[in-house]
């Protein structure tokens, strides 16, 4: 289409289009990763608590470290199928995000283990929170906003319950800050292919 011919309805449906293309990558985009954290991350925190539990041996805590390992590959590996599309500026909005948030909560844990005691679990809930919260409020898409709020608050619990109970508060705050809002955001793409 020439622009020089292109009416003012003509153009408004077509940046209303590309409105929408734009959110229908970005949910499809966003989806897909909170699941793989969401899932993982409650599966492995499910796992280290039972076996904490069982055998009161500490080593299992280094299974944490398969969160990063498995994640961010898979994570990788996804977003690498959908570099097709173009990118937007609210994607490398959200990959910068993403990136200070995560490298943020993988240093706070190297720093926990190696140096000096830190209340990582509640440090961790409340990041990821802070950055799910973000995230929906990016997109502009309540659940996702709501999820990571619930998260956030639901650091606080860590402060307060003590020993591996924390690790199921943990497990619990996942599956509503990224599973059920990665989940959402699927649902919406399958629906009606946007937010």
């Amino acid at each position: 289409m020439d622009n020089k011919n292109m009416t003012e309805k003509e153009s408004l449906e077509l940046i209303t289009h590309m409105i929408q293309n734009a959110k229908y990558k970005m949910a499809e985009n966003a989806g897909m990763p909170f699941l793989i954290w969401g899932y993982l991350c409650t599966v492995i925190s499910l796992v280290i608590w039972f076996l904490l539990k069982e055998t009161g041996n500490y080593n299992w805590q280094w299974m944490w470290f398969l969160l990063p390992a498995i994640s961010f590959p898979a994570t990788l590996w996804i977003n690498r199928k959908k570099q097709k599309m173009a990118r937007t500026y609210i994607d490398r909005i959200l990959g910068y995000v993403w990136t200070v948030f995560g490298l943020g909560g993988f240093l706070i844990t190297w720093v926990a283990v190696f140096y000096w005691s830190l209340p990582v679990l509640f440090i961790i809930l409340l990041i990821m929170g802070m950055g799910t919260a973000l995230t929906g409020l990016i997109v502009n898409m309540k659940v996702v906003t709501i999820g990571g709020t619930l998260g956030a608050l639901s650091s606080l619990g860590c402060l307060f319950i003590h020993g591996f109970d924390q690790i199921l508060l943990f497990a619990l705050a996942f599956i509503f800050m990224m599973v059920i809002p990665g989940h959402f955001l699927n649902y919406k793409v399958k629906k009606g292919g946007g937010i």
